[in-house]
């Protein structure tokens, strides 16, 4: 699946940050169980990864 997103610089940074910052614990308390806390990390690797290739990989 294609998702097209525009962001701001200040919004793409504020979310690299964020999800640079976020663990499975995360993930694992906001679903409904732990296939699906496996699910958010993975899309939120790649959304980190797309990210990433636009020079918004914070440290």
């Amino acid at each position: 699946m294609v998702i097209q997103l525009e962001l701001t610089n200040t919004e793409a940074m504020a979310l690299a940050q964020f999800l640079k910052r976020a663990c499975f614990s995360d993930y694992r308390s906001n679903a409904v169980d732990e296939e699906e806390a496996y699910q958010i990390r993975d899309a939120a690797s790649h959304l980190q990864d797309a990210l990433a290739l636009k020079g918004f990989a914070p440290r």
